[in-house]
């Protein structure tokens, strides 16, 4: 007979500062060894080079982390020209070079300008985005280039930080789904040379800034006891992927029924999502209204503790 898992004892969202030369996946991975909890995920993939901003959900919080998908993204990239990468990056393969890059700061100022606002960005071959069933990068690692369609990204945003030819250090604010490399491709062929991306940190994802960033370091340091021990002051609560939902509070009597997974009849019952939470604070999970049937109806029932204390109760639903 299989054995049963143990119920989860941590919930809540950790903010890692990724370190360089790490995978996204990588990252989960050691904040299972370093938590002792299973129930693990991230948000937001960055490449292997880059460092910065990954959310990572522990227990409860990755039946939410889904609500973060949608977040803007800040970074800042030093993009070098003159060089262009297979990869658009620092750790592809050069492909070409220009050794006759003339930039000055007020040409790429006006340059990245031209960026700001909607517009259809091409994905780089390396990249994880389906087509015909298979991953681009694994296209790419065979040698193909195939015709891909452009997807529509915003960039809400733009700003030259530094100008030390060849190098550029940009700021940039952008919409989901955009690729910081292609963006570096682009610019080098607005500016008349080729470029690529050579260094990236992400500072922000959605409102959870680098400010506010764990090193994978840090937390081995304190081992597992202490994090166990710490935690309401390590991770954030759940509740803090759903941070901007309004919230919906429910009678104590009613909690029964909202844990079955059914409606409750709270006026006013508008269309919108909303984050609940019973009269003691408890987050009771995510929920949306039906006017027609004059209730809130559960989306996400997790039935918890509203402090981001570890679960000395129940496990994860």
């Amino acid at each position: 007979m299989a054995r049963k898992r143990e119920p989860a004892r941590l919930h809540g969202l950790l903010i890692i500062d990724k370190p360089a030369g790490f995978t996204s996946h990588d990252v989960v991975a050691k904040i299972r060894r370093i938590t002792g909890e299973r129930k693990v995920g991230h948000a937001g993939t960055l490449d292997p080079m880059a460092t910065g901003v990954l959310p990572v959900a522990v227990g409860d919080a990755t039946r939410v982390i889904e609500y973060l998908a949608g977040a803007s993204k800040a970074y800042r990239a030093e993009v070098t020209f003159g060089v262009a990468t297979d990869t658009l990056d620092a750790e592809g393969r050069v492909i070409a070079t220009d050794p006759n890059v003339d930039l000055d700061r007020e040409t790429l100022a006006q340059l990245l300008s031209s960026f700001l606002g909607a517009f259809d960005q091409l994905p780089p071959m390396h990249a994880a985005i389906k087509i015909g069933g298979v991953r681009l990068y694994e296209l790419a690692r065979q040698g193909q280039e195939i015709e891909r369609p452009a997807r529509p990204v915003v960039v809400h945003a733009i700003e030259l930080v530094d100008c030390s030819p060849p190098v550029a250090t940009i700021d940039v604010h952008c919409s989901k789904g955009f690729y910081v490399r292609s963006l570096a491709r682009d610019l080098g062929e607005r500016a008349g040379t080729v470029a690529h991306l050579s260094n990236l940190v992400r500072l922000s994802t959605g409102p959870f800034g680098l400010n506010e960033a764990w090193t994978l370091t840090e937390l081995e340091a304190l081992g597992r006891d202490d994090i166990a021990e710490q935690w309401p002051t390590i991770a954030l609560h759940p509740d803090a992927l759903v941070g901007e939902m309004p919230a919906v509070i429910i009678a104590e009597a009613q909690r029964e029924r909202w844990a079955n997974g059914l409606g409750l009849a709270i006026e006013p019952v508008t269309g919108e999502q909303v984050s609940v939470y019973a009269e003691q604070g408890d987050w009771l999970g995510i929920g949306h209204g039906d006017p027609e049937r004059g209730q809130w109806l559960p989306d996400k029932v997790i039935g918890g503790r509203r402090s981001g204390d570890p679960d000395e109760e129940r496990g994860a639903t």
